[in-house]
């Protein structure tokens, strides 16, 4: 089982942008996105600062976020990663179950991809996602690499926005 400080926090710092940007968004009432908090169980606890040293994960969370864009429900996680090759391992199964059913239902689903050495985002659709993850399961590459994206669904920040993912939204909503 995972810890709170192994791996449990990596991606800490692409959720902070992402939890700024949705501020933005919500401040000028273009999206209401929230980040979904992962239960934990506190084993150490610094009880002078009063902070979480040690904590088990209590279950398998769902995504990152959910939340409204303009009436659309949406759910996504953010992953980070350092080279040009993500490893599918990286996405769990009960994540990819959940947003399957939350397509099912008419909603949006998707990844927000950090390639932090180049210091750019990409957005990835979830048919997309699927396909990689389908390759997988039928015993294709457990991974994906970054040329193998769409040049059209990478992001930049811009301005106060860290995270700018909403005109990435718009081209998947338009081409559904």
């Amino acid at each position: 089982m995972a810890t709170w400080n192994s791996r449990g926090l990596r991606g800490s710092g692409l959720e902070e942008y992402i939890n700024q940007t949705n501020e933005v968004y919500r401040d000028n009432q273009l999206a209401l996105v929230q980040k979904i908090p992962t239960p934990i169980t506190p084993i150490n606890i610094d009880k002078t600062n009063r902070h979480i040293t040690l904590a088990y994960f209590d279950q398998k969370s769902t995504v990152d976020y959910i939340g409204l864009v303009q009436g659309v429900p949406v759910c996504f996680d953010a992953k980070e990663c350092a080279g040009d090759t993500f490893p599918l391992a990286n996405i769990h199964e009960h994540q990819v179950a959940f947003m399957t059913d939350f397509e099912r239902q008419d909603g949006i689903s998707f990844l927000l991809l950090s390639f932090t050495r180049r210091e750019e985002f990409y957005y990835m659709k979830y048919r997309e996602m699927m396909r990689f993850w389908n390759r997988m399961q039928e015993g294709g590459r457990k991974s994906f690499r970054r040329e193998e994206l769409d040049a059209d669904c990478f992001f930049s920040r811009r301005g106060n926005l860290l995270v700018p993912y909403l005109d990435q939204l718009a081209l998947d909503l338009q081409k559904r």
